[in-house]
């Protein structure tokens, strides 16, 4: 790839996730300062870089700030008064149950003068682990396992994990009554539920036991014994007065903002795309979902259509949203390389004169699945690159293995913790063929 490519498409990718940093949205976003304490709690992989920028711009007396927030272990942010725990993501640790504990403790004795800002981030669920009675960590350890290996997606995960919890689904704005309670969320949810970020803390739970139960029956999973007797019984209580089970937008004396999401971070980078370039730039979805590699399929349709259909210069297409990835392998690798790697296949297997495609996809926190990198880059000769090295990139997407694919050809990209969540960005540059 020309090094004025590979730079316009890390340079689009770098202005989405910038208009998306906290120290960008949180500020405008602040409540006023209460008459007694604030108290700041949050999980997420965004959460440090948002306690920071709440640091930073807070115009209440300092001496009244506090809190404890819950990031990923590597995405930890110099703070002064939020203190900054780190714990296990996707699959929860010991850490994240101690520091949920922490932060219903936290906001378990206040009045109606004090006021708890919850700031929440894609990532929150994991992050933010404690089991309902009965519940043990392994428990949730293995359920939350076996849902990221199913294909099920966020939603799905997280009425799964609401129900298993004894801080989600609202119950931790029930523990901070009667102080008021601020959420402000950078979104990582394709249509922004609250109740699905984070698995929604704050936020009233309109699912049931029996979801639950219909999503673990739906990928076949058979969940430890605990968990099934917890379903169980849940959903035979009583609904006392006090149970979280309705509302729209949060319960009652809570507000609930979000802060960013992945639509806007993709019209950021449409107007700098606009900026950088002559040729046409178009967003084919900015809330994509569904399988990687069938998402791929259908975009890889793109570099492939006859003349005409598609304008006959140089275009660029832009996309977000979230994909997912069912494991039937062994390797490495998350939606973002998956689906590189399933494109440059559905390009390559279509024959005649494909258009040269260019292609990033990024995951905007900087993980792709689990791994260390964001994503990887697409070049109109990975596959010839590929298969001089001895790779063959077929075997490897069969094994779920895309990071070792793009690995050993030094094409990933490694961004580290960026402070923000607001799922995957694709870039398709595509020029056409010279009979064209």
């Amino acid at each position: 790839m020309a090094a004025n490519e590979v730079e316009l498409l890390r340079h689009i990718f770098d202005t989405a996730v910038a208009a998306a940093q906290p120290a960008v949205c949180l500020p405008p976003a602040l409540p006023d300062p209460p008459r007694g304490r604030t108290v700041v709690v949050g999980a997420g992989k965004a959460a440090a870089a948002m306690a920071a920028a709440l640091e930073d711009s807070w115009p209440g007396p300092a001496e009244k700030l506090s809190g404890l927030v819950v990031t990923r272990y590597g995405f930890a942010r110099p703070t002064r008064r939020i203190e900054v725990v780190e714990a296990s993501h996707p699959v929860p640790d010991a850490a994240g149950l101690t520091a949920a504990q922490r932060i219903l403790d936290a906001v378990s004795d206040l009045t109606p003068d004090d006021l708890v800002i919850a700031l929440i981030s894609g990532g929150g669920s994991a992050l933010l682990t404690l089991p309902a009675p009965g519940i043990t960590l392994a428990d949730k350890q293995a359920v939350t396992d076996a849902l990221l290996r199913s294909g099920a997606d966020i939603g799905e995960i997280n009425t799964v994990r609401k129900q298993l919890s004894a801080i989600k689904g609202g119950r931790l704005a029930e523990a901070a009554h009667p102080a008021h309670v601020a959420t402000l969320a950078i979104s990582d949810v394709v249509g922004d539920d609250p109740a699905t970020i984070a698995s929604g803390p704050t936020v009233a739970d309109r699912s049931r036991p029996a979801d639950a139960e219909a999503v673990l029956a739906r990928y076949g999973i058979d969940p430890p014994q605990a968990v099934r007797a917890h379903l169980a019984s849940a959903a035979d209580a009583p609904r006392g007065p006090g149970t979280i089970i309705s509302g729209v937008s949060g319960l009652g004396g809570a507000d609930y903002r979000i802060i960013a999401n992945g639509p806007a971070a993709i019209a950021a980078a449409e107007t700098e795309a606009h900026r950088c370039v002559d040729y046409p730039v178009h967003v084919i979805d900015n809330a994509a979902t569904g399988e990687a590699r069938e998402v791929a399929r259908t975009h890889a349709a793109y570099a492939n259509r006859a003349p005409g259909e598609i304008p006959q210069g140089p275009v660029l297409f832009l996309s977000g949203g979230e994909l997912t990835v069912t494991l039937k392998g062994s390797g490495r690798g998350g939606p973002n390389t998956e689906y590189l790697l399933a494109l440059a296949l559905a390009v390559q297997e279509t024959g005649g004169e494909p258009w040269a495609v260019h292609a990033l996809a990024c995951d905007t926190d900087g993980v792709d699945g689990s791994e260390d990198n964001a994503g990887a880059l697409l070049t109109p000769d990975t596959l010839a690159r590929a298969a001089a090295a001895g790779l063959d990139g077929q075997a490897l997407l069969d094994n779920n293995d895309a990071c070792g694919f793009f690995e050993a050809l030094g094409d990933l990209v490694v961004t580290g913790a960026t402070g923000t969540n607001v799922n995957d960005f694709r870039a398709l540059l595509l020029r056409p063929p010279p009979s064209r």
